[in-house]
This record gives C-alpha cells, structure tokens and sequence, in this order.
C-alpha cells in the first residue's frame, strides 16, 4: 500500500509542471492590433491534432481558425477568417501565451497574451 500511495503523490506534485507549457487549452485572450492603438479581446481554444496544434479564437463574434506548429516552449500559427489570414508566433509563460501576429503581407505587428481558464 505505500508504493501506490507514494505513486500518487509524485503525480501530484509533478502534475503542475507536467501542465505548465502545454499550449492545449482554453484562454481568454487580449491584445492590441498591429495599428499600436485598439485593443481587443476574446477567447482561444487550443486542441492537438496528431502532429500539429488547431487553434481557434473567437474574437468579438469573428471566428478565426488556424494550425499551428511547436512545442511546450513556442507555437507558430497560421490562420484564416473569411479572407483574412496571416501569421502568429507565442512563447510559453508559465501557464500561459504571450506573443506576436500579423496580417498577410502585413508591415506591423501586434500583440496577443493568453490566459488559461
């Protein structure tokens, strides 16, 4: 009985750490758009797909859908709503995402932060 118990608590002390990086989720997000002024925010939902990432946000009733490419320490995503698409990159923080994007042949970047739920 004190292997199983031992077992147990090892999961759960590593549990946290096992979770911090994983870039699937749900998160609300918020970020600024590539103009430096207008902000926004929304929610992102992050699911594994064999080898690469779906990841769709849903900003101000616009739903965006892109894949993505990475690990536990960054994520690379392309996307498409309608016709916009472009390119964002995030970098794991803690728990959370925090990064960059841009519209197709866009000349600026804005900035995006996600928080798990």
């Amino acid at each position: 009985m004190r292997i199983p118990a031992m077992a147990f608590a090892a999961v759960l002390a590593f549990a946290p750490a096992a979770l911090a990086g994983d870039p699937v989720g749900k998160y609300a997000a918020e970020g600024t758009n590539p103009d430096g002024k207008s902000a926004y925010s929304g929610t992102v939902t992050v699911e594994k797909t064999g080898d690469t990432y779906k990841v769709t946000w849903n900003v101000g009733g616009t739903i965006y859908v892109g894949t993505g490419l990475g690990d536990k320490n960054f994520l690379a995503v392309s996307y498409k709503s309608g016709s916009d698409t472009g390119l964002a990159l995030y970098g794991e923080d803690g728990d959370n995402w925090a990064g960059i994007w841009t519209y197709h042949n866009g000349k600026k970047v804005g900035a995006e932060k996600w928080t798990r739920k």
